[in-house]
């Protein structure tokens, strides 16, 4: 898929998705994530396997796993589609191949057409992380992080890492992160306490983040003496974090304050993207060591 051009400016709160089937049911995967869509080939068995994982296949001599979404769904009783495909996909470092029933269309949308799932039916384990209203239908957004780390577990953030740099400091210094997945602010919350930085505020999406530096501002406030850094997610519902950053980057008094991006989308392709908008750095999850090592540097 020639996709990389589509979106050339950053920092917009816009993003494509692809949508595709599995069941009767429409998803979506954000089109940064996907390098290509092909029809399926044989795949390999592998012994004692996670019950997610049809097996592997050897594409172009590299060999990936691929996904059954049927499985990860939870949807049974189903017979395969016809025009069954397979999204080859890249995050988090790592590429995996998923197997979905079909693949329509390509959506241009904006982040804050995107609503977070209701607690009521989101439950503590749901894999959708934002629901797009698409004429008389829903796209689910799906936490692709989420279902690979349920599959490897050391994908994931690891505490361990953290731990392995050594006795620390408590800091005072005040952190907020933007990061919509409650799985994934639970991670940080634990490893930045492990690294010293107890002093954090969460926010689920770009917008509250911003809401919230900007009432500071406003106030008259020095922001430095509330907020010292900001550590933001890609993608989030209302506001990305790549619009996030060109925001306080914009912000007469929000400009000063240091911005990471800790993203499952830092590849060499798409560093331009976080360059165009001012972050001081961008960092790949699940490389937590690493973001704490920055933040360090920037936090001084």
């Amino acid at each position: 898929m020639e996709h990389k051009g589509i979106l050339l400016e950053s920092g917009t709160n816009e993003l494509e998705i692809v949508e595709f089937e599995v069941g009767h049911n429409k998803f979506g995967i954000n089109v940064i994530k996907v390098k290509e869509i092909i029809q399926p080939i044989p795949v390999t068995f592998i012994p004692h396997a996670h019950p997610h994982v049809e097996g592997i296949i050897q594409l172009r001599g590299e060999v990936l796993p691929v996904v059954d979404m049927l499985k990860v769904l939870g949807i049974q009783g189903m017979e395969r589609n016809p025009q069954q495909k397979y999204i080859v996909a890249e995050f988090n470092k790592q590429r995996v191949v998923f197997h979905v029933d079909n693949v329509t269309q390509i959506h241009r949308i904006s982040w804050n057409q995107i609503e977070k799932p209701s607690d009521m039916y989101q439950g503590g384990t749901s894999q959708v992380i934002g629901v797009i209203k698409q004429n008389e239908q829903m796209i689910l957004l799906l936490d692709f992080e989420r279902i690979m780390v349920d599959i490897n577990p050391e994908s994931g953030i690891s505490v361990e890492s953290v731990k392995k740099l050594g006795k620390r400091e408590r800091s005072e210094k005040r952190i907020l992160i933007a990061e919509d997945s409650p799985l994934l602010r639970k991670l940080l919350f634990d490893t930045m306490n492990e690294a010293g930085y107890d002093n954090v505020e969460f926010f689920e999406n770009g917008r509250d983040a911003y809401e919230y530096l900007e009432s500071i501002a406003k106030n008259g406030s020095d922001i430095a003496e509330h907020v010292q850094l900001v550590v933001t997610d890609i993608e989030m519902p209302q506001m990305d974090g790549h619009h996030l950053t060109r925001k306080i980057k914009e912000h007469p008094e929000l400009k000063k304050l240091p911005v990471i991006i800790f993203s499952s989308l830092i590849t060499d392709d798409l560093r331009h993207k976080g360059d165009q908008v001012g972050a001081e750095d961008q960092i790949s999850k699940p490389e937590i060591a690493e973001l704490i090592l920055r933040v360090d540097q920037l936090i001084l």
